[in-house]
């Protein structure tokens, strides 16, 4: 199966090592996740590899999704890890590749990384290609350089204490889908009065108010957990329907507040 655009949800892995990372990707299988997220810089690509060959489904029907890390951007190096990164995960391909950051301060040029991605994608090592962590500028630039190749995604944080809107809206003013990391903004949404009061209302948790509130702006949202039970929850949160007036409220949630940002990052929207 060719996946033409994004699963409404995918699993995180960021910061799974180990067994957790193989056990957390084969669960999330099993109950109906098909989009698993990974990279790089999480060191973890062999043991998602595993959880996908264990889990019995059949990897047409799975999108995996991988990122390059800046120290890899000069062309070469991007499809020579590109290949290291197939061969961890077990597969011949990936559904999408992301650069992971814009290269710091520009040194290496977006030309360079974005047209390897390019060839990359002619090459059948990738279905997709995307960005992560882009600015609008970045953004327009992107597409600039890409033309006609489109961009499937641009994955930025997003949670209710950073709604990230310009990225967001921008993003999809230019027809890139946006994927939102960090959905729970580490674990905060369960500590916040306004989620807290919405979810018993409905009788769901904080956290599934909170990814109901991503998904419902058009963003993917990408939970990380290593619990059967929270991974079931997170992909229940999908079928919550907000109101206008529980919008509102978390809308007004928003502090600007950035939990990814390194020294590297770039000037922020």
């Amino acid at each position: 199966m060719s996946f033409t655009t994004l699963p409404k949800i995918g699993m995180g892995t960021f910061r799974l090592k180990g067994n957790d990372a193989r056990e957390a990707v084969k669960s999330a299988l099993s109950l109906g996740y098909r989009h698993i997220d990974t990279a790089q810089m999480y060191e973890n690509e062999a043991e998602v590899g595993d959880g996908i060959t264990s889990s019995g489904i059949p990897r047409r029907d799975i999108f995996l999704t991988t990122k390059i890390w800046h120290d890899k951007l000069h062309a070469s190096d991007l499809i020579n890890s590109l290949h290291d990164s197939l061969a961890r995960l077990k597969t011949d391909h990936v559904d999408l590749t992301l650069i992971h950051w814009p290269s710091p301060g520009d040194e290496v040029p977006m030309e360079e990384y974005l047209g390897a991605l390019r060839d990359a994608r002619r090459e059948g090592l990738t279905e997709h290609i995307g960005i992560s962590n882009f600015t609008c500028a970045q953004m327009d630039q992107a597409k600039e350089i890409l033309g006609d190749t489109p961009i499937l995604t641009n994955q930025v944080e997003v949670h209710p204490f950073l709604a990230n809107r310009k990225v967001v809206e921008h993003a999809q003013k230019l027809g890139i889908t946006v994927t939102g990391y960090m959905p729970l903004a580490v674990g905060k949404v369960m500590e916040d009065e306004t989620l807290q009061r919405i979810a018993s209302e409905r009788n769901v948790t904080p956290a599934q108010i909170a990814i109901a509130w991503v998904a419902s702006r058009g963003v993917v949202p990408i939970p990380s957990s290593t619990r059967p039970s929270h991974q079931k929850a997170n992909l229940e949160a999908l079928k919550i329907q907000l109101s206008e007036d529980e919008i509102r409220a978390i809308d007004a949630l928003d502090r600007g507040e950035r939990i990814a940002n390194p020294g590297f990052a770039p000037d922020w929207d």
